[in-house]
């Protein structure tokens, strides 16, 4: 590879982790193994860090009927970003641009009591836009999106814990992928933009916002003209090797969408009151964060997140069925361990084939005798000498850890 900056759609065609075709379409990428092995570990840490938090994850369509969206504001807003709506009878569907509609709609199918509340409704969901050609690259502007999002349904004296909670959330999931935020943003509306009517709502979402970032301790910028249709934002920036910003992760507090479908919940005096919805997303689109993991590390992911964790290496022929039985301890043990034997070339050559691999176990004829492996880390150190169930322990707590470090 050349020492040019990190680009993601390079480094993932040259390490099989995604492609294109133009039968499928521009902006339309399809997973090859090893970048589904990222994508599904990475969705699966996702799911289970929300898990702990206190989500409930649901499905929703990709589809939706028109009204749907018109209800939301999203149609008024939105529309040219939306694909065109299909007529089915005498009806009219729309692939959907946003989640939020869906999980309101999900709020509203029960009846709710304060007691329940916060109510956290969390999923990895696929939306679509209809980006123009011109902007379309890699997977960093794509036409079908699988999105992390979540909202929070609470009462207003919940809403700037919950937002807190969410920032929290992402400041963990950055440290565990290895992502650094830039800065953070409260992104607010601009003059004569295409935000909703409501001066007041606005006002205090963005008060809530504002007391959201102070208790938290962050330093922030405000930018207006860059707010969500239905209110202020607090996003989380992110930047290229080339020093390019975008927004990654976000947090918002909506007055908005809770009023346009008219949720409710009981409250201790047995009356109706209105929720406050709480938006989040902690890596926001797979796509997206998966472009930003390949250029950080430049293709060598943190040991939790690699699509190959150990690479087995026997010296000689002599040594691959001993080899092959670590690979299979391994596996066995949760790893995604490979075997590169002799017939891929010389031991430098498989060593150098492996360097994005974050463990290296090399056996020869003296290691295979004792039980032993020779570790290599990607990062060019070399523990030693380890018995095989020692090196696969090491490896499988540095997993299940997850974080960046590779060795103690």
């Amino acid at each position: 590879m050349s020492d040019a900056l990190p680009d993601h759609r390079r480094l993932g065609r040259e390490l099989g982790l995604f492609d294109t075709d133009p039968l499928i379409g521009a902006g339309l990428p399809y997973w090859l193994p090893d970048g589904a092995v990222v994508r599904h570990t990475l969705e699966e840490y996702i799911r289970e860090a929300e898990r702990r938090a206190g989500y409930r994850h649901v499905y929703s369509p990709v589809l939706g009927k028109r009204e749907l969206y018109e209800i939301s504001g999203h149609w008024d807003h939105y529309s040219d970003d939306m694909y065109p709506p299909m007529r089915l009878g005498a009806e009219e569907v729309v692939l959907r641009p946003s989640l939020c509609p869906h999980h309101a709609l999900i709020y509203r199918s029960r009846s709710h009591s304060y007691r329940e509340l916060p109510l956290r409704i969390a999923e990895l969901g696929g939306m679509h836009r209809a980006e123009l050609s011109g902007v379309l690259g890699g997977l960093t502007r794509v036409r079908a999106i699988q999105l992390n999002d979540a909202h929070i349904f609470c009462t207003l004296d919940q809403a700037v814990q919950e937002a807190r909670a969410a920032l929290e959330l992402i400041a963990r999931a950055y440290a565990d992928l290895g992502i650094e935020a830039v800065r953070h943003r409260l992104s607010l509306p601009g003059e004569g933009g295409k935000d909703v009517a409501d001066p007041e709502l606005w006002r205090r979402a963005t008060v809530l916002l504002r007391e959201v970032l102070d208790a938290s301790g962050l330093e922030y910028e405000e930018a207006e003209g860059e707010a969500a249709f239905y209110g202020p934002k607090i996003d989380v920036q992110i930047a290229d090797p080339a020093g390019r910003e975008s927004t990654l992760s976000t947090v918002q507090i909506d007055f908005h969408q809770p009023a346009r479908f008219d949720l409710h919940y009981i409250g201790a005096d047995g009356a109706k009151h209105r929720p406050v919805m709480v938006h989040r997303s902690i890596i926001g689109s797979v796509e997206r964060a998966v472009a930003h993991l390949i250029e950080a590390h430049a293709g060598a992911f943190p040991a939790w997140l690699a699509p190959v964790q150990l690479v087995v290496l026997p010296v000689a022929e002599e040594q691959v069925e001993q080899a092959a039985a670590v690979v299979r301890e391994a596996v066995a043990l949760g790893l995604r361990a490979e075997l590169a034997g002799p017939d891929q070339g010389s031991l430098g050559a498989r060593i150098r084939a492996a360097r994005l691999v974050p463990y290296q176990a090399v056996i020869g004829a003296r290691e295979a005798a004792a039980g032993l492996a020779a570790v290599r880390l990607r990062d060019g150190r070399r523990p030693g000498e380890l018995p095989v169930p020692e090196l696969l322990s090491q490896i499988a707590g540095r997993v299940a850890e997850r974080g960046t470090a590779l060795w103690e």
